[in-house]
């Protein structure tokens, strides 16, 4: 496969610029925004194995150390380790440059060069919603997630969450059981499910052709703390708006509130019991940084004309 590289005037497949997008996508301490960066400069991945040390030196962010680890990185029996777990999987990598990477996720700062994926996106998720909130949710917060997603999704918006428990997997059940779409977002490769109690709702979205589970994550990756941080980008990127439905003053919810907040996105957020332990929410109504939601038209009434439809009529959340 090195031998691919070797003259600049070979004709790359298809197939092979996947490779080598994979292959980039391998290469220790590169990550996949780098690697978009990469490909936008030098043409194609496989351009950017075609390039001089001085040559990737040029691109920001690279630096010696990285220009040494592409110049040198040569395993692609583990691209096809990849390539194999994908078929044994149902996995389809969608690339920055095809037709059916989320259109909003271009727009971001930072978007990966690629995702990897199971099931199916949809144009339909043009209009996609995100609800994140705390793993130790209340009972009020996992009922605001489900009811929230059922609306949502009864409307014709796909409901985005990172699978975790508490919200988001919340968020998950009550848009599927309003048989609507919904994306996961993993911090994993998305053969890899975590947690791995909610792989029923994993094969519940494959197996009724509702919505796709994502990651930007290499195939087989164990899941990290150091990967949620980042899958939350993708979260709110792929999405017009994210709600927090419940969320301490700390924590992961607040980050994909900030991220969101960053891509020039809508934040809403469920105000809290003054009682309540989880005070995030009514910190953010409070910093002005999101607005209040107390039902799915809320929501709607502001991002549904961004995607070309009427909003919904206002429903109460269950009190």
């Amino acid at each position: 496969m090195a031998d691919l590289f070797a003259n600049e005037s070979v004709r790359v497949s298809d197939a092979d610029e996947r490779r080598a997008l994979i292959a980039l996508s391998l290469v220790p301490g590169l990550g996949t925004t780098l690697a978009r960066v990469l490909v936008g400069v030098f043409g194609s991945a496989s351009g950017v194995f075609l390039a001089s040390p001085q040559e990737l030196q040029g691109v920001p962010r690279v630096g010696p150390r990285r220009a040494r680890a592409i110049r040198s990185w040569d395993d692609w029996l583990a691209v096809e380790a990849q390539l194999h777990r994908a078929e044994a999987s149902g996995a389809q990598l969608v690339a920055y440059a095809d037709d059916a990477y989320p259109a909003r996720l271009r727009e971001i700062y930072d978007p990966p060069a690629f995702l990897w994926v199971r099931g199916r996106l949809d144009p339909a998720d043009d209009l996609a919603v995100a609800i994140v909130g705390t793993r130790k949710s209340s009972d009020y917060g996992q009922r605001v997630a489900g009811a929230l997603a059922g609306d949502l999704a009864g409307a014709g918006a796909t409901v985005v969450s990172g699978l975790a428990y508490g919200v988001d997997i919340a968020a998950h059940r009550g848009a599927l059981a309003a048989g609507g779409r919904t994306l996961a977002v993993l911090g994993s490769g998305v053969d890899v499910v975590y947690p791995s109690r909610h792989g029923r709702t994993v094969q519940e979205i494959l197996d009724r052709d509702l919505g796709a589970v994502l990651s930007e994550l290499p195939l087989g990756t164990e899941p990290a703390p150091p990967h949620f941080p980042t899958r939350n980008r993708i979260i709110s990127g792929v999405s017009l708006a994210t709600v927090v439905a419940e969320a301490r003053e700390t924590g992961g919810a607040l980050l994909t509130a900030a991220l969101a907040l960053e891509q020039n996105r809508s934040v809403f957020a469920v105000p809290a019991s003054a009682f309540a332990d989880s005070q995030g929410t009514n910190r953010l109504i409070q910093a002005g940084a999101a607005a209040l939601a107390t039902s799915a038209a809320d929501v709607l009434r502001e991002v549904a004309p961004q995607a070309g439809i009427a909003s919904a009529e206002p429903a109460p959340l269950p009190a």
